[in-house]
Parts: C-alpha cells; sequence; structure tokens
C-alpha cells in the first residue's frame, strides 16, 4: 500500500443495498458554521463495492477509495465496524 499512496477512508450507515455487489453508503461529518459557530451535520452519499453482497441496511461499514469501478462506483468496502 506504500507505493500506491495513501487511499481516503470514510465510515458511514449503509442507506441502501438494492443492488447486486453494490450498497450506497451515507457518511456524515459535523463541522463548525463559519459564521455563527454552531456544530452542523453535512452528509454524502457513496457507492461502495461489496463482493460478499451479504451487508445489511443499518450497518456501519469503512469504505476505502479505489479505481472506478463503473459510472458512479469509486469505493469499496473494507470492514464491517
Amino acid at each position: 500500500m506504500n507505493e500506491r499512496g495513501r487511499r481516503k477512508e470514510n465510515v458511514g450507515v449503509v442507506i441502501s443495498n438494492k443492488m447486486e455487489k453494490t450498497v450506497t453508503v451515507k457518511v456524515t461529518r459535523t463541522m463548525r458554521h463559519s459564521k455563527f459557530g454552531k456544530v452542523i451535520e453535512r452528509s454524502k452519499k457513496y457507492y461502495a463495492h461489496d463482493e460478499s453482497d451479504a451487508i445489511e441496511l443499518g450497518q456501519r461499514v469503512r469504505i476505502m477509495e479505489t479505481r472506478p469501478l463503473s459510472k458512479l462506483k469509486r469505493w469499496r468496502v473494507v470492514e464491517v465496524v
């Protein structure tokens, strides 16, 4: 892994598993509003490759960035947290 560089990793919740070998993962992050200082949540959806096709809705998973696998899929599931 050192020769290919550091890959991005995120932890999120599976919100859809209706596709074959693909899950939709919602990753939320907390940030502080620049003007008002209030802590707010921002979320983003990622399509991740799941080779085992055994991940259920609501599970927390760790995903890692990878080469493009399809039009929208650029992440893969590393483990269930």
